[in-house]
């Protein structure tokens, strides 16, 4: 959970504390925002993290692209196999 006193840090203080800090990310996985002149502008994690970040942001847009090719089918925006294979060969000039 996001705590606006802990997670919110200075870039001053993350610099002078970057061990303490960096065990923090380890021990927590949460992110740390840095600010520069009381305004956020870096966020900071743990490597980690991180990927796991990556890897569900990747599911979700495979979970997208799934979900609109279901709408596409329920609103009848596809074609057949044999007519995208013709399509396919007219596109590309391949013979049957």
């Amino acid at each position: 959970m996001f705590d606006v006193a802990r997670d919110i840090q200075s870039l001053t203080d993350f610099k002078k504390k970057t061990p303490e800090f960096i065990q923090r990310l380890r021990e927590t996985g949460e992110p740390i925002v840095l600010t520069i002149n009381g305004k956020a502008e870096v966020v900071v994690q743990d490597a980690a993290s991180y990927q796991r970040l990556r890897e569900l942001a990747e599911a979700a847009r495979v979970f997208e692209g799934i979900r609109e090719g279901i709408e596409d089918m329920k609103a009848g925006r596809t074609v057949t196999l044999d007519e995208f294979k013709e399509h396919a060969r007219k596109k590309h000039g391949i013979r049957p």
